[in-house]
């Protein structure tokens, strides 16, 4: 019996050593497996944890124009501030003395109640007090009042912990001179130092050069290690407008940045694991020329309008003037709400050059005799008689001087601006042959220019335009008014100079561009042959040349030595205030062998404004031809052109 009952006691030990075995090892498999297979993954996660990222933006490139010489740079920004991490003591120090005062407060006040206090607030109220206690030290140094907040301290602690907290950014260079000479040694106060754009021209070329604003999309990180880890960000910036926001790729640097250890308080031990430098973006160079843009806009002083000049051969831009600007300075490193006010309620921000659309006014007239020309409606030396009124229907159409020009030829209307010769011309030749011929110098359709915005609404108007736009029959009148460059014909500038630049090489389109070629080499502008035969293509171009003579209407834009083959135009616009003058000036130099196209436009802004093509914008091309002429040998370029 005994036997029997020490074996059966036996057997049930057995099956529990089985059964422990068994948890034994399963539970040895799962250690096993958390600590040797999924070894990485806790690793990764350790990481997570105690690891933190860092990423600062590099610097943006430079714009440049064609010579060198920086247009859009960056300037050093100088901020007071100051590392958290190495004010804990302070904070604790102070966090224990609001407490000490709270306590002895209410041993006063309430002897019988026991002393409770939110920590929470305490700690907080402890470091702001602490950051406000050096920030008054920079205080009495400027002679600033300045104060810190609890809502920008808690915003940075939660998003921007490992890094310096602002006590007073975008300091003058006097200010951080001042700051550097009278901070005590061993202040955590450091001076930081980033980047902000900065604009050596202040307004000159603003709408071309565009300017730059805090990127919403966040700073790149592929250049840094560590996607997996808790990261915090510099601000970085991206280009809004212009140059800036075309090349906005290229102007990037490329992002930098530290990895660190962290506490379990979430401040960074002594030194980064890694850290990355920053690189700066690639440079643009552009096709301005800023001696010729400040001429420009030096003589377009403070009326509005827009002025365009192109190199005939290349088509690269030097010149892309829009009155009136703004201050680039006064948008970087942020835009100020009093300068952007202002710029809105002066229409600052609108590009007229590329934007602005205009009738063209007698600038125009060369496209109608184009038309004409090559369908064979009127001849280079035909006279036709030009008095001071012209009838289409039962409407008198007059002459702009209000005098007879008698017997008037291509040439003589030109340096005259003859309306009524273009009237019979335009009306021989026809509104579909000259909206035809407008289209195919480009008038139809946007330049293509590397900046954005570029007005798409231009009107080259025919009969069917008319006709789906409003059920309206074309006229006579219609055709004899876009024959002077009037009525619902709508161009921008940039387009005219364009044309400038064609009718100079005998072609039909230039391909205009705002990035400079150093090696100059040959450009196909993607056009066709003018299809005017050498007489009829000279009697355009003396005309211009009369225009630009002692005699004719452009006589303002001339330049000693050199022969000028310009047009002026003076077109009515109606406003909500009335009618207001547009004043045009288009035009080439030397017309012998031509190298540079004009573009001018000035605009009234009120009726009362008695603005003229001759008198107004001309002078605006004048300065733009003085200077570009200035350091040329025209002995040399007149030699070429033979």
């Amino acid at each position: 019996m005994k036997f029997d009952h020490f074996k059966l006691w036996n057997s049930r030990l057995n099956i529990f050593f089985l059964v422990f075995g068994l948890m034994f090892m399963v539970l040895a498999g799962g250690l096993a497996w958390r600590q040797l297979i999924l070894q990485g993954e806790w690793k990764a996660k350790e990481e997570r944890q105690n690891m933190r990222r860092v990423i600062q933006p590099g610097p943006r490139g430079d714009i440049l124009d064609r010579h060198g010489n920086i247009l859009v740079g960056n300037r050093p920004r100088f901020s007071a501030v100051v590392y958290l991490r190495e004010l804990r003591e302070e904070f604790d120090k102070e966090y224990s003395k609001l407490i000490n005062t709270l306590r002895e407060k209410h041993r006063e006040e309430n002897p019988d109640t026991p002393f409770s206090f939110d920590w929470q607030e305490l700690r907080w109220e402890s470091r702001r007090i602490v950051l406000q206690r050096y920030l008054d030290q920079i205080n009495a140094i400027l002679g600033t009042d300045d104060t810190v907040t609890l809502r920008d301290l808690q915003r940075h602690y939660w998003s921007k912990l490992l890094m310096p907290f602002p006590l007073m950014g975008d300091l003058e260079p006097e200010e951080y001179a001042r700051l550097i000479e009278q901070l005590p040694l061993g202040s955590p106060i450091d001076i930081y130092t980033d980047t902000a754009r900065d604009y050596p021209f202040g307004p000159t070329a603003c709408h071309t050069l565009g300017y730059v604003v805090a990127n919403p999309e966040g700073i790149k990180e592929d250049a840094i290690p560590g996607e997996d880890l808790k990261t915090f960000h510099y601000k970085s910036e991206v280009g809004k407008n212009g140059l800036e926001k075309a090349f906005d790729d290229q102007l990037q640097g490329t992002s930098g940045g530290e990895i660190w250890v962290v506490d379990r308080f979430q401040f960074q031990y002594d030194k980064p694991l890694v850290e990355i430098p920053a690189k700066q973006g690639a440079n643009v160079i552009t096709s301005l020329d800023i001696d010729l843009q400040l001429a420009a806009e030096e003589a377009m002083s403070d009326k509005t309008g827009a002025a365009v000049a192109i190199d005939i051969k290349t088509g690269e831009v030097l010149v892309l003037a829009s009155k009136p600007g703004y201050n680039l300075n006064d948008f970087s490193p942020f835009i100020r709400q009093e300068a952007w006010n202002q710029a809105v309620e002066q229409g600052a921000l609108y590009n007229r050059a590329t934007q602005g659309l205009y009738a063209p006014g007698s600038t125009f007239k060369m496209i109608t005799a184009i038309a004409a020309l090559r369908n064979g409606m009127v001849g280079a030396n035909e006279y036709l008689e030009c008095g001071t009124h012209f009838r289409v229907g039962n409407r008198l159409f007059p002459e702009h001087s209000h005098a007879s020009f008698g017997q008037v030829d291509l040439r003589k209307a030109l340096q005259k601006s003859s309306n009524v010769y273009f009237y019979q011309v335009g009306l021989r030749a026809g509104i579909e042959n000259i909206a035809a011929e407008a289209k195919r110098l480009g008038l139809g359709e946007p330049t293509g220019i590397e900046i954005p915005y570029e007005a798409t609404r231009m009107i080259v108007p025919t009969p069917a335009w008319r006709k789906e736009r409003d059920g309206r029959p074309w006229t006579q009148g219609d055709t004899a008014n876009v024959s002077i460059g009037q009525g619902d014909l709508f161009v921008t500038p940039l387009q005219m100079a364009a044309f400038a630049a064609s009718l100079a090489r005998r072609e039909t389109h230039t391909r205009v561009t705002l990035l400079h070629d150093p090696e100059q080499k040959p450009v196909n502008h993607g056009g066709e042959p003018l299809g005017l035969d050498d007489a009829q293509y000279r009697a355009i171009v003396e005309g211009m040349e009369a225009a630009a003579g002692p005699e004719g209407t452009a006589r303002f834009a001339m330049v000693d030595g050199v022969q000028i083959a310009g047009k002026t135009g003076t077109a009515q616009v109606k406003r909500p205030s009335g009618k207001i003058t547009l004043a045009w000036f288009l035009g080439f130099a030397p017309a012998e062998n031509p190298q540079i196209a004009v573009a001018v436009v000035m605009e009234g802004l009120v009726p009362g404004d008695h603005y003229a093509g001759g008198k107004t914008a001309a002078p605006v091309a004048r300065a733009i031809f003085e200077t570009y002429f200035a350091d040329k040998d025209l002995s040399d370029l007149l030699a070429q052109g033979d």
